[in-house]
């Protein structure tokens, strides 16, 4: 694939696209943030239950509740530094082959570190290690 020589009117126009990006990661980060206040305050106790289903229960319901907390954290922090690297110039780099990643990829998946050819070739690997 020939690299297309870019004009000042490419780059405003995939700069733009990043500053909508981060928009759009600072609303996301701002739900998660407000969320997690929500569910935190919803977070079951630990209530002693006389019945041992009913125990069993809420302990799998309040295990599921902090299971989707830690994921919520990590992609929490996968936004953050999707941020910090649109504020420092870094952002639309793959971190394995260095090339741009294309804008329509970074806008369907923002916080994303791979080119496309880089992300299936990891996914194809893993499927190899699996078998």
């Amino acid at each position: 694939m020939k690299d297309k020589v870019k004009t000042p009117k490419d780059i405003s126009l995939r700069e733009k696209k990043l500053q909508e990006i981060r928009k759009k990661l600072n609303r996301q980060r701002e739900e998660l943030i407000s969320g997690a206040g929500i569910a935190l305050n919803a977070l079951p106790d630990e209530t002693l239950f006389p019945e041992l289903g009913d125990q069993a229960s809420a302990e799998i319901d309040r295990n599921f509740m902090l299971k989707l907390k830690g994921r919520e954290r990590k992609l929490l922090k996968k936004i953050d530094e999707a941020i910090e690297k649109i504020d420092n110039g870094t952002y639309g780099i793959c971190d394995v082959c260095g090339e741009e990643i294309n804008i329509k990829r970074l806008e369907a998946r923002p916080v994303t570190t791979m080119c496309i050819e880089c992300k299936t070739e990891q996914e194809e690997e893993e499927k190899l290690r699996e078998r």
